[in-house]
Parts: C-alpha cells; sequence; structure tokens
C-alpha cells in the first residue's frame, strides 16, 4: 500500500475534545505563570520602595554614598563653592551620568513584535556609482540570462525565453542569444527597463490562499500573490515553481535567480508532499494502481510515497511527488475518474506552513537559505 512514514503527521489525528482540553490546561498554566510573574515585579518594587525610605532617612542615596547637596553640584560645575568640604569633594567625586547602556551594546533597543511584517533590507542605491561599478565588474563575463535573473526580474530560464523572444537589448542592440556573456560596462535592459543586479538577496515563504495566481501580473486583473507579500520587501521577486488558482499551501518567493533555477529544475528532483480532498473515498485498488504507477498521456508517473491521511477518512490522501509536470497530482487522480475537490502543499524542499496562517508569509532565516542551496546535494547523497 506503499509507503506513509512520511505522513505520520497526518495519520493518528488527536480527537477535538483532547485538544481543547490541552489548550484549556495550557492556557490556565500560562495564566498562573503570568500571575505569579506580575506579583514578583510588584513585591520587588515595593522592596525597592523600602530600601529607598530606609536610605533616604540614614542621609544616604540608593549607591550607599553621602546625598550631595545642591552647593556641592554647582561647585562641581565651576560655581562658587559656599562649603570649604567642596574643594575636597572636588577632587574625589566622579561625575554622575544618566546612561546605563552596558558596554558593547547600542545605546537605543528596538523591539519587533512577533505579528509585526518586517521588511528586507534595502538595496543600494541605483543612484550610487561605485556601488553599481561594484555590482557590475562582479557580473562581468556572466551569462545574460543569469544576468537577468539576478535583476530580479525573473527566473534564469524565464529569463532564457526573453532573451530568445528579443525583449533584451545588451548596449541598445537586441540580444537572443541566453548565455551571450556580459561586459563590464555592458547596460541591459528589458523590455526597456535598465537591470541592475541586487546583492540584497530575499527568501520569502507564503502559506497560499486559493483564488490567487502565481504570477508577477495579470492582464486579466486576477489577484495575484504579489498582493499577498507587498509589505515583506522592497526588492523585485517571483515565485520559484507554480501553484495552480484553486491549490493552496507553500509558495517560496526570492529574488535569487540562482536557487530558483536549482529549485524549479526537473534534473534536481525537489521533493513536495501534497494534502488531496476528493470527491469520494479512494478505493485499495486504485490507491495501489496510483503507488505502482500510472501512464499519463505525457508519460508514467509514479509517486514516492502516498498513504491516507486519515484512516477513517479516504477521500482524503497525502502523496509525496518530486515531477514538476503541470497539473501532475491532479492529473494522476482525475485519470481515474476522482474529482479533486482541495489540494494544498504541505511541503516544497523541506519547507512547510507551519506557524504561518494561511494568506500569510515569513522571512526564511540564514539556516534555512543554507539548506534551500545545497538541498539537491543532500538528497543525492541520500540516494547513494
Amino acid at each position: 500500500m506503499g509507503r506513509i512514514s512520511q505522513f505520520e503527521k497526518f495519520i493518528n489525528k488527536k480527537k477535538a475534545g483532547t485538544v481543547k482540553e490541552k489548550y484549556k490546561q495550557d492556557r490556565k498554566a500560562a495564566k498562573k505563570e503570568r500571575a505569579a510573574a506580575i506579583d514578583k515585579h510588584f513585591e520587588d518594587k515595593r522592596k525597592q520602595k523600602a530600601e529607598a525610605y530606609e536610605l533616604k532617612k540614614a542621609g544616604l542615596t540608593a549607591s550607599g554614598s553621602p546625598k550631595v547637596s545642591k552647593e556641592e553640584i554647582r561647585a562641581l560645575k565651576g560655581g562658587n563653592a559656599k562649603n570649604p568640604k567642596d574643594a575636597k569633594f572636588k577632587k574625589t567625586a566622579e561625575p554622575v551620568t544618566n546612561n546605563t547602556t552596558k558596554p558593547g551594546k547600542p545605546a537605543g533597543k528596538i523591539s519587533i513584535s512577533k505579528n509585526t511584517d518586517v521588511k528586507a533590507k534595502a538595496a543600494p542605491a541605483a543612484g550610487n556609482k561605485d556601488v553599481q561599478e561594484e555590482i557590475m565588474g562582479n557580473h562581468a563575463g556572466m551569462p545574460l540570462n543569469k544576468y537577468i535573473a539576478h535583476g530580479g526580474v525573473c527566473s534564469r530560464r524565464d529569463a532564457a525565453t526573453l532573451v530568445k523572444e528579443g525583449k533584451v537589448e545588451v548596449n541598445g542592440k537586441v540580444v537572443t542569444e541566453p548565455g551571450y556573456k556580459l561586459g563590464e560596462k555592458d547596460v541591459i535592459k528589458v523590455n526597456g527597463k535598465k537591470v541592475i543586479p541586487t546583492k540584497n538577496l530575499v527568501y520569502i515563504l507564503l502559506n497560499k490562499p486559493k483564488d490567487y495566481i502565481t504570477t508577477t501580473d495579470d492582464p486579466q486583473g486576477r489577484k495575484t500573490v504579489l498582493q499577498l507579500i507587498r509589505t515583506a520587501t522592497e526588492e523585485r521577486v517571483y515565485p520559484v515553481g507554480r501553484l495552480d488558482r484553486n491549490t493552496s499551501g507553500v509558495l517560496l518567493l526570492t529574488n535569487d535567480g540562482d536557487l530558483a533555477q536549482t529549485l524549479s529544475h526537473p534534473s534536481h528532483e525537489i521533493k513536495k508532499i501534497y494534502e488531496v480532498t476528493l470527491d469520494k473515498p479512494l478505493t485499495k485498488n486504485d490507491f495501489d494502481s496510483i503507488a505502482a504507477g500510472l501512464t499519463l498521456e505525457d508519460g508514467f508517473i509514479a509517486p514516492d510515497a502516498l498513504g491516507y491521511v486519515d484512516p477513517k477518512d479516504k477521500s482524503i490522501i497525502g502523496i509525496e511527488i518530486h515531477s514538476g509536470r503541470n497539473r501532475i497530482v491532479r492529473r494522476i487522480f482525475e485519470h481515474l475518474k476522482y474529482d479533486v475537490k482541495g489540494l494544498d502543499r504541505v511541503m516544497y524542499a523541506g519547507l512547510t506552513k507551519k506557524n504561518v496562517n494561511r494568506g500569510k508569509f515569513r522571512l526564511l532565516n540564514e539556516k534555512e537559505v543554507r539548506t534551500l542551496k545545497h538541498f539537491n546535494r543532500s538528497v543525492k547523497k541520500g540516494q547513494k
């Protein structure tokens, strides 16, 4: 019946009553903890006030040193000392500052709310000549389509298409060869707009909802995924791969052309896991047929893993697949006369939508980016 070990998180789901009770207990424990913390805070405040009062009665400051009169302070600032001991005090006293910043840390403190959409750091200003020359120097000898991808226009594969269609100019002349090697001073334009590669690479994980199309713009005016991440960055990013309008789940957007090429190319066999909701239960015979592999109109296809998400509801299926063919998951089930009512991508290249609500996004951390860039290498090592 296929390997279902990778779908264990969908199997043996806890009953709703159990989940609710655990949630109630967790909330109760959190309330107690918060109340204890508040009590401790006010108790500490009371102790501090009591100590300050005792010190005041004894004529001391909070630090335990003698109180300093206004006349003594004026003497420190260069005023006339009315008291003979001013001179002595001036020699021994140290100026008091109000800076409580710890060594090695900035004076200011910046806090970011968990729910705040954090904007990525802006790229170097396009008007900075030195920065532009440094960027251009680093890209001398680079293939034209790769340069366009680094400019955040599109993926390297789509850039190759733009070049072949004659939409790219180098120094005012149309170039139709994607592998054309660039010179240090070359000026590249796509559809009449100058392209400057950015060093500020951005990686965004979006939990895509239904009814949004996976394109950068749509002539028909339909909603696009870029509308959902417009507060994420000022950089121009684009989706890696595609999800149908009626498919939800994990979608990666970036301006890293090299990574987009790696993840999108079929030879790298990037793994994806989908949760499929069918119009009727999947029979054992059809389950076995899919697990063994089917021959569709564009060739043979077999999933890497297949399993029932909920043993009590056999209309919900988990399927792991690495093929990047168009609408492949839907076509597998439609081939056996099933109607796909819902399709949700729960994992892509090791990334999941955990803690990311539908329609929301987050920026990948450095560890996740490193893992993505070496993802296909680790997969191939494990297959050997």
